[in-house]
């Protein structure tokens, strides 16, 4: 009778707070953070790279554990963070600071009939791109090879549609596209 109860994986501080997930994403660490499994064992928890990140970008999340908040602002891969590291969590290894490009989601405003383009404005290296389309509204996309992962396209926003995801980039297309992802909305 209870035998899905034991083949399911719940954490004790799921089940106090009411969460029956079981699934449970990996937060999206700072930049040059080491796989999460190094990361949980050499993070001491010590707040040192919250403290020096100039656009408060790191917060303190589950755990004690440092992870990124969008809406709080952007990186600019200052290095701060990395350099106040003792433990080597985060470490210089990769070539790149991470691998994260924007997911737009089906609330985008221009994918409902609405004339947005804040991402696109607050996108530095100006990898979002809103092509012309004749008689409609211009839709985003992401070029994926432009873009640094600093995620200032996902405040703006004014109705959070914009989320960033970790990629790899020899899984991704260059460009991607939404006009063939979403049914043009009618109003």
């Amino acid at each position: 009778m209870w035998r899905w109860a034991l083949a399911t994986p719940l954490r004790r501080r799921d089940l106090l707070r009411g969460s029956l997930q079981t699934h449970h994403p990996t937060p999206q660490r700072p930049p040059w953070a080491v796989e999460e499994p190094l990361f949980l064992r050499l993070c001491d928890r010590c707040d040192r790279c919250l403290e020096v990140c100039p656009s408060r970008l790191l917060v303190r999340g589950e755990g004690g554990y440092p992870q990124v908040d969008y809406q709080q602002g952007a990186c600019d891969f200052c290095d701060k963070c990395r350099q106040a590291c003792r433990p080597g969590a985060l470490s210089m290894t990769q070539t790149q600071p991470w691998q994260r490009s924007p997911h737009i989601a089906q609330t985008c405003l221009p994918l409902r009939g609405v004339a947005c383009q804040s991402c696109r404005d607050a996108c530095e290296p100006m990898a979002i791109r809103f092509p012309p389309v004749l008689g409609g509204i211009a839709r985003p996309q992401v070029e994926r090879d432009r873009c640094n992962g600093c995620g200032a396209c996902v405040a703006p926003c004014p109705v959070a549609a914009l989320s960033m995801i970790t990629t790899r980039s020899d899984a991704q297309p260059s460009v991607t596209s939404l006009t063939d992802e979403v049914a043009p909305c009618t109003l």
